[in-house]
């Protein structure tokens, strides 16, 4: 049951755009996407998980996602949980193990996708959207750290960790994380415009 509603929420429908991203910024520095799918993966089973905790009665209560029921009206709200528990745990599981023989990247990797999914970006950015829609007078600056953090973060450890598979140095990784970090603005920015 665990592993069904694993698959569920992972063969949804989407765009992909995090691990689409990570797969161009490793193909950019000459890597191909055999070297560069096992992140990929791991980026999408942690973006999954982030989206089914997200959809739980508890955040947002929504009954659909991408078009179909989310993972706590297809199942239940338990095995919803656990499920993106097991996904968040999965993607380091993948990036430890498929980079194994190249244990310099797998820390780097694993790092990167650590900071991004922490209590100080994704995760903080989710508190913080939370507590902004409790108030009337949420500011400018607590809205870009919701932006910045709740999606911008995954977008830019994407770019940076296709970078890092790629061999890209200090100023190429400093381009792709800045480039992340707009892009991620903008993404929300268009997400905001189209639920209005």
């Amino acid at each position: 049951r665990l592993h069904a509603a694993m698959r569920y929420s992972l063969q949804a429908g989407g765009k992909r755009v995090r691990p689409v991203l990570l797969l161009a910024a490793a193909e950019v520095f000459g890597v191909c996407d055999d070297a560069a799918l096992p992140a990929a993966v791991a980026v999408e089973c942690l973006h999954t998980y982030s989206l089914i905790h997200d959809d739980l009665p508890c955040m947002d209560n929504d009954d659909l996602r991408r078009g179909r029921p989310t993972a706590h009206r297809q199942f239940d709200e338990a095995t919803a949980l656990l499920a993106g528990d097991a996904l968040l745990t999965h993607a380091f599981a993948v990036l430890a193990e498929a980079y194994a023989g190249q244990p310099v990247l797998a820390q780097a990797l694993i790092r990167e996708l650590a900071d991004a999914a922490g209590s100080r970006r994704l995760i903080g950015g989710q508190m913080e959207d939370l507590l902004a829609e409790k108030k009337a007078d949420a500011t400018a600056a607590e809205l870009e750290f919701i932006h910045l953090n709740k999606t911008a973060a995954m977008i830019e450890a994407a770019l940076v960790m296709g970078g890092l598979i790629g061999g890209a140095n200090e100023d190429g990784i400093n381009s792709l994380r800045l480039a992340g970090r707009h892009l991620g603005l903008a993404f929300q920015i268009v997400d905001d415009l189209l639920d209005a």
